[in-house]
C-alpha cells in the first residue's frame, strides 16, 4: 500500500517472544527489539552509546509461531515492517498513543552468529510445490568412487 512507512531496525530481543492466540484462534507474537546506536570517540579512544530505542513489535498467523519458535531473549534480529500508530485510552481515562513495527520479515543478524535455516511445511496445496522425495531417500554410496581400478565416473 502506498504511503505505508517501512523501517527496519536491527537490535536485541529483550524477552523470549510472547506468542498468544486471539478469542478466533489467530495466533500473534509480540516482543520488543532494543537498538541502541554506536559512534567512536575519537578525544576518548573508546566507543560510546547513545540513547537506545525499545521498539514493540507485532507479527500474526503462522509467522508469529515461527518468530516465538525461533528466537529467544538476546538475540541479535534485523527486522523490517510497517510502523504504526495506535490510539487507545489508558486506566485514567487519559488518550494516548504508541508506536508499532508490523513486521513482514525477520531473522537472526549474522554478523556476529551464524543459523542454519529450516524450511517449514508449506500449509496450502501440495501440488504448488515438488516432492523433494528423491532428495530426502538414503544414499547408497558404498560403490561411488570405487577405487578398485573402476572408471572415473566423469
Amino acid at each position: 500500500m502506498t504511503g505505508e512507512t517501512t523501517l527496519t531496525i536491527v537490535g536485541n530481543l529483550t524477552a523470549d517472544p510472547e506468542l498468544r492466540h486471539t478469542q478466533n484462534g489467530l495466533p500473534v507474537v509480540n516482543f520488543t527489539v532494543a537498538s541502541t546506536p554506536r559512534a567512536f570517540d575519537r578525544q576518548a579512544n573508546e566507543w560510546k552509546d547513545g540513547t537506545p530505542l525499545f521498539l514493540r513489535c507485532s507479527a500474526w498467523r503462522e509467522f508469529a509461531e515461527h518468530i516465538a519458535g525461533s528466537l529467544t531473549k538476546g538475540v541479535r534480529v534485523v527486522a523490517t515492517g510497517r510502523l504504526v500508530q495506535r490510539s487507545y485510552q489508558d486506566r485514567e481515562g487519559n488518550n494516548r498513543s504508541s508506536l508499532e513495527l508490523e513486521v513482514d520479515e525477520i531473522g537472526p543478524s549474522l554478523r556476529y552468529a551464524t543459523a542454519r535455516v529450516t524450511r517449514s511445511a508449506s500449509r496450502g496445496s501440495s501440488s504448488a510445490r515438488p516432492s523433494s522425495a528423491p532428495y530426502d531417500a538414503p544414499v547408497d554410496d558404498s560403490g561411488a568412487w570405487d577405487a578398485s581400478g573402476g572408471e572415473v565416473p566423469f
